[in-house]
């Protein structure tokens, strides 16, 4: 019986010690993404995976566009609710590993990185694509984003 629980003990014992640890590193490679984002997210260890769909400056309730022709209260409302729906499961901004922007003009692009740097302030910057696309989702949106977060598993 000494002998099972020592062989129990000793293939814990190294289980626990081969168990990754959860680990994000950001990485930039070139001099002019500095401080515009991050060109390579790692993530190792075990993750938990968060996506999020296209998030936009719709109404929670009713799906209505809120701040109509107003690009930065677009920007700002779409990060505001990322915010909210990574807290739900146990994230941040600073989790984000990878962000896809869509505007309807390319001439928001000034404002989309003011609006950004608010959102990051402190933090390091994710990947980043920024798409111009004819039209969102809805008549009159002019901003959407995409993220993916990983987080520790838990």
């Amino acid at each position: 019986m000494q002998h099972v629980i020592a062989v129990v003990l000793l293939l814990l014992s190294a289980t626990a010690s081969n168990a990754q640890t959860f680990e994000k590193k950001n990485f930039n490679y070139s001099k002019f993404a500095k401080g515009a984002f991050s060109e390579v997210v790692t993530v190792t260890g075990p993750a938990k995976m968060i996506y999020l769909a296209g998030i936009g400056s719709e109404d929670e309730d009713d799906g209505s566009v809120r701040h109509k022709d107003d690009f930065l209260a677009q920007c700002q409302f779409a990060w505001e609710k990322v915010g909210k729906l990574l807290k739900e499961h146990g994230a941040t901004v600073s989790d984000i590993v990878k962000a896809t922007t869509y505007v309807t003009d390319i001439r928001y692009r000034a404002e989309m990185r003011k609006c950004r740097t608010g959102v990051f302030a402190g933090k390091p910057l994710p990947p980043h694509t920024l798409l111009n696309v004819v039209q969102l989702a809805r008549p009159g949106m002019m901003f959407e984003v995409d993220v993916v977060a990983a987080v520790a598993a838990r």
